[in-house]
């Protein structure tokens, strides 16, 4: 008699989730190569200048995955105190004139020949590495004050601040705001966390105030129509984007918004080139590939062996969702405009790296949790962790 089959459809696709969230990641990363030659095609006299140089870094990123997938996750916490050191030095490094680049009035990449490095993308992932590490080697202290909240919080302070100098305030938001839920999913008390968010909700608040041109966009969103030829200029036109595109799209070269009508429209306004050319059926199709790895990597974390991989494959999932959120409500108005990059999606060899080093990460835990048993539904993650 044939064994009586045990589990469900979703256990058995726990047991290789790496195939479906892989398959998402190439799928999304040929979607932006192709749309990233037709945003780029009017850019300046290479038509394909910025497709050349995003297949170069993608080769990058695809070793840096290979790399981190087959990388021993538990003999490799050491390493996560000294890449903080070097990522700390390299955020320190960009603030510098005459070392670090400044585009735009923001100083967020070091020069490397002909390409340029965004430390700040990989500070992001370092951050999550070390804070997991930390946590994970301080579980028996998580709700005590001073190394369960104190010390997380400062590293996450650290990382944060430095960021924010650049400035970047939405790479800094999106830092601290992993910080704190790693910190919660580790159990450290609310107690402490809630009245620290509010606080820090505050003084971001401020620092947007005291920063006019950040407070302009605020006051351009609030009026998006009336300030389409001033603030609001830049999101008004990736509106007129998704409105001409309709839900059938106008296809693949014939949209006219990169024709010098949306800025940026290669990099952190991309969504917008992909809903006017591809229509509402692709960008829908985007957002659910991404909620794919979402919640396929979430289910995958009932396996986690230990609370250090449980929250630093925690902590990369939700880099990877916030950033790709963050560019989607920007880009449809949902949120005052900030510039942040589409996840595999928009142009940046930086960005490109970082996301495949979190499907590499995704991929070695796929391997190496493939042997664990399943918990109980009910289990909790003190069982989990335990």
């Amino acid at each position: 008699m044939p064994k009586k089959r045990t589990g469900s459809r979703t256990e058995d696709l726990l047991i290789q989730p790496a195939h479906v969230i892989l398959f998402c990641a190439v799928i999304l990363t040929l979607l932006g190569i192709i749309t990233l030659f037709s945003a780029s095609a009017h850019s300046g006299p290479d038509p394909y200048f910025y497709l050349k140089r995003q297949v170069i870094w993608g080769g990058i990123a695809v070793l840096a995955g290979i790399v981190v997938s087959v990388a021993p996750l538990e003999k490799s916490k050491p390493l996560a105190w000294i890449g903080l050191a070097l990522l700390v030095v390299g955020l320190i490094l960009v603030l510098i004139p005459g070392i670090g680049v400044l585009v735009n009035g923001s100083r967020r990449w070091l020069s490397l020949g002909p390409m340029r490095l965004q430390v700040s993308e990989f500070a992001k992932l370092g951050f999550v590495f070390a804070l997991a590490v930390y946590l994970g080697a301080n579980q028996r202290h998580i709700t005590t004050f001073w190394r369960g909240f104190v010390i997380p919080l400062a590293l996450t302070g650290l990382v944060s601040g430095l960021i924010i100098l650049q400035p970047d305030y939405g790479m800094a938001a999106l830092c601290g705001a992993v910080g704190f839920c790693m910190m919660y999913l580790a159990g450290t008390r609310l107690l402490y966390l809630i009245p620290s968010v509010m606080t820090l909700i505050s003084l971001f608040g401020v620092a947007l105030y005291l920063s006019p041109t950040r407070w302009r966009r605020i006051i351009s969103f609030l009026d998006i129509e009336g300030n389409r030829l001033d603030g609001a200029y830049q999101l008004w036109q990736a509106i007129l984007a998704f409105g001409a595109g309709g839900v059938h799209g106008r296809g693949i070269g014939n949209g006219r918004q990169q024709m010098a009508f949306l800025p940026e429209a290669h990099t952190d306004f991309i969504f917008a080139v992909i809903g006017e050319e591809l229509g509402l059926f692709f960008t829908g199709g985007v957002l659910l590939l991404f909620a794919v790895i979402f919640f396929i990597g979430i289910l995958h974390l009932r396996r986690a062996p230990n609370l250090y991989q449980y929250l630093l494959v925690a902590g990369a999932l939700i880099v990877i969702t916030f950033q790709a959120l963050i560019n989607m409500a920007v880009v449809t108005g949902c949120v005052p405009t900030k510039g942040m990059p589409l996840p595999f999606i928009s142009y940046g060899g930086s960005n490109l790296v970082a996301t495949f080093i979190v499907i590499g990460l995704l991929i070695n835990t796929s391997n190496s949790w493939a042997k664990a048993p399943l918990p109980n539904k009910k289990r909790n993650l003190k069982e989990i962790v335990a």
